[in-house]
């Protein structure tokens, strides 16, 4: 009888998980935004994973595999992922491709784009809608439970975004200036009024000139700008060197293009925001 149990369970759990919608995010922050609209209903499969530099990922077959299998590909779009077209192409498959940051406010550095869109909690929002739109378009008979999944989540992205407006609030007006190592905040500097210098530009795979470094430790001199911070996926050689030379402190760790493992300071992105915010204020007042 025990046995019958046991197998039934099998068997339903085995129909379950065919049951799910198969999606591809090409990096973690937009796993975790699927993973927050799909719930049960899909099964989730990130390119970049945890602590990953998406600017310089090289692709492997088995990613072409896993584009191949799935039914809905998730993007950040605004040529965040360079290696992603030529990807696709290669997969030969027919799945759906939603690009996420899809209607939010581009901003543009010189004649790039910044395509970090989601260090705004607004922006994320924008995601989040896109994800539950696409989720909808691909498996019908889950609209009910992706409408409702979002709904709840994008009230949390409303509490969260209160929290960071609140945090800034209390830093002092004149100390709302930092050094990260790239140009990887801007839509947060924008809609929340912190602002941002970054040696390296708005990709990892670029290295600053010296002229351009001098120019930012004169400027971090001249504005008396009190922190610089670490990112989780650049070296921290460069920002070491320009706090000793400008005698700025170090003010932690923030985490811009890529989420942590389960064990670290950032799995989700909501504990990113929380944990970028906290390591902000702390340094700055």
């Amino acid at each position: 009888m025990v046995y019958a149990v046991a197998l039934l369970f099998a068997s339903a759990a085995a129909s379950f998980a065919q049951d799910r919608i198969d999606v591809v995010a090409s990096f973690s922050i937009l796993g975790d935004l699927v993973k927050n609209v799909g719930g049960d209903r899909v099964s989730i499969t990130t390119l970049v994973g945890p602590n990953g530099d998406a600017h310089v990922y090289t692709p492997s077959p088995q990613d072409a595999k896993k584009i191949t299998d799935a039914k809905l590909v998730v993007v950040n779009g605004l040529g965040f992922e360079g290696w992603l077209p030529r990807l696709v192409k290669s997969s030969g498959g027919q799945a759906v491709i939603v690009m996420a940051s899809d209607g939010i406010a581009e901003r543009i550095l010189g004649t790039r784009t910044d395509p970090h869109g989601w260090q705004s909690v607004v922006n994320a929002k924008a995601y989040v809608s896109n994800i539950r739109e696409a989720l909808v378009a691909v498996d019908p008979a889950g609209a009910a439970t992706y409408k409702a999944n979002a709904t709840a989540y994008l009230a949390k992205l409303d509490a969260l975004d209160g929290e960071v407006r609140a945090a800034v609030a209390s830093i002092p007006e004149g100390r709302r200036q930092v050094i990260s190592t790239h140009d990887a905040f801007g839509y947060f500097a924008d809609a929340y009024g912190i602002g941002f210098v970054a040696p390296q530009g708005v990709s990892t795979d670029s290295e600053p000139s010296a002229r351009d470094l001098a120019a930012i430790i004169s400027q971090i001199k001249a504005a008396k700008i009190p922190a610089v911070f670490l990112e989780n996926i650049s070296d921290p050689r460069l920002m070491r060197r320009i706090s000793a030379e400008t005698g700025a402190k170090i003010g932690g760790t923030l985490y811009s293009d890529s989420l942590t493992a389960e064990n670290g300071d950032a799995p989700t992105y909501i504990d990113m925001v929380r944990h970028n915010i906290k390591t902000l204020t702390s340094a700055l007042n």
